[in-house]
C-alpha cells in the first residue's frame, strides 16, 4: 500500500521492477498528476511494461472529469475512515481542503480530455463504477457547501499557493467550512450511501475489465495517435524572414520601437518564430493531439500589436482558418515570442498583456494588421 511505503513510492516501484521486470505489480497508490504519469511512462519504457490506470467512473462536468456528486462521495468516504495510514480520515482537520486540492488538479479539463490523455499515454483504461446511473439529484445543501469550498479554495490558492489553510489569511474561514462540511455530509449520509454502486459490484467490474485488458480484448478509442505522447507542443510556425520584414516596417514608423529592436539585435536573436497552440505540460497530450488533423496545413496568422518591456517582446497574433475551420490556440493570449532577456523564460511573454494593463509594458498597434502564412506542426 502506497501510504505505508516510506520514501518516494513510484521510484521504489521502478527499482523493484528493474530487479524483477517480468512480474505483475499492483500499485495501490494515487497517481494524480502529469508529473507522476511521466514517471510511470518512463518506468514502463525502461522495464518493457504496460501500465493500466484505474479511475473512478463519472460523467464529469464541462470543466472537470469528476462530477460534484463524485466529489461529495469522495469526501463522505474519507470522513468515514479511521486510523488511515496516510492521515487522511475523519480526524484530519483539513480533510475537505485536501479533497478539494485533488479535485482542482483537473480544473479546466473535461472528462473526454482526461480519458483521452490517459488512453494516449498508457493505451488502456479501467473505469471503476462509482455512482448508480439512476439516482436522485444532489441535495441543495451539499451543492452549496461544495461550491463554497471551491470558492474558498480559489481565494486561498490565488493568495497563498499551496500553503496549508491553517497558515493563510483564510484560516478561520477554512475551520468553519470544514465543520459545516461534516455537518452537511452527515445530514445527507443516507443519500450519499444510496447513490453509490455497491463495493463488491465495483470490484467485480474492475476485475473483468483488467482481464479484458490482459487478453487484449479492449480496443483503445481512436481519440488520437499515441505517438503524440512523445510530442511537447503544437504550433503554427511562421517564416523568420516575414517576421523580420514586419518588424522593420514597424520600426520605420515608430522611433522607440526601432531603437528597441536595434538594442536587442532582433535579427541575431530571433530563432524559429511560432504561435503555440497547445503545450503538453500546460494543456495535456489530448489537447496537443487534437491538432493532428491539421498537421502540415497552411494557417494565416494576422499580427495586430507589438508588446515589449526591457525583458521581453512579442507579437500579438490572431489565427485564421484551415478549410473553413477556425484554428484556436489553447493559450489565453496567442502570440509569437520574439525575444527574452537572459534568465527570462520564453513562457514569461504570456504575461505581457497583464504587464501592459498595469503600465509595465508598451503596446504598439499594427493597423491594418499584417497577415503572414504559417504551417501547423508538432515539436
Amino acid at each position: 500500500m502506497g501510504d505505508r511505503t516510506k520514501g518516494r513510492y513510484w521510484q521504489k516501484v521502478a527499482d523493484e521492477r528493474k530487479k524483477k521486470p517480468f512480474r505483475i505489480t499492483l500499485a495501490d497508490k494515487n497517481a494524480p498528476n502529469e508529473e507522476v504519469w511521466r514517471q510511470i511512462e518512463d518506468m514502463c519504457g525502461m522495464t518493457k511494461a504496460a501500465a493500466v490506470p484505474v479511475i473512478p467512473d463519472s460523467e464529469g462536468t464541462d470543466s472537470n472529469p469528476f462530477s460534484l456528486e463524485a466529489l461529495a462521495v469522495f469526501m463522505f468516504r474519507v470522513l468515514q475512515r479511521v486510523n488511515h495510514p496516510g492521515n487522511l480520515d475523519k480526524a484530519s482537520p483539513n480533510a475537505g481542503y485536501i479533497l478539494l486540492m485533488f479535485y482542482n488538479l483537473y480544473d479546466g479539463k473535461s472528462r473526454r480530455e482526461f480519458e483521452s490523455e490517459l488512453y494516449e499515454r498508457f493505451g488502456s483504461l479501467v473505469k471503476m463504477p462509482l455512482l448508480k446511473p439512476e439516482r436522485a439529484p444532489l441535495p441543495g445543501d451539499v451543492k452549496t457547501i461544495l461550491d463554497e469550498g471551491m470558492s474558498l479554495f480559489r481565494l486561498h490558492q490565488s493568495r497563498h499557493g499551496r500553503a496549508e489553510p491553517s497558515k493563510g489569511s483564510y484560516a478561520q474561514e477554512w475551520a468553519q467550512w470544514e465543520k459545516r462540511l461534516r455537518v452537511v455530509l452527515s445530514r445527507n449520509a443516507n443519500y450519499l450511501t444510496s447513490i453509490q454502486v455497491p463495493f463488491d459490484v465495483a470490484v467485480k467490474e474492475v476485475l473483468e475489465q483488467l482481464k479484458a485488458v490482459a487478453k487484449g480484448d479492449v480496443k483503445t478509442p481512436d481519440t488520437a495517435k499515441r505517438r503524440f505522447g512523445n510530442i511537447v507542443f503544437a504550433a503554427v510556425t511562421v517564416p523568420q524572414a516575414d517576421i523580420l520584414s514586419l518588424l522593420r516596417k514597424l520600426g520605420e514608423n515608430d522611433g522607440d520601437v526601432n531603437n528597441f529592436l536595434n538594442g536587442i539585435k532582433v535579427e541575431d536573436n530571433l530563432s524559429k518564430a511560432h504561435v503555440t497552440l497547445a503545450h503538453k505540460r500546460a494543456h495535456g497530450v489530448a489537447a496537443v493531439a487534437s491538432y493532428g488533423v491539421y498537421q502540415n496545413q497552411e494557417v494565416p496568422v494576422s499580427f495586430n500589436a507589438f508588446l515589449y518591456t526591457d525583458k521581453m517582446a512579442a507579437l500579438e497574433a490572431q489565427l485564421g482558418t484551415v478549410n473553413g475551420e477556425k484554428i484556436d490556440s489553447k493559450n489565453d493570449w496567442p502570440h509569437v515570442t520574439l525575444w527574452t532577456a537572459p534568465g527570462v523564460a520564453p513562457k514569461e511573454a504570456n504575461m505581457l498583456p497583464q504587464l501592459f494593463s498595469s503600465g509595465q509594458a508598451k503596446r504598439v498597434l499594427i493597423d491594418p494588421p499584417i497577415t503572414i502564412t504559417g504551417v501547423l506542426d508538432f515539436y
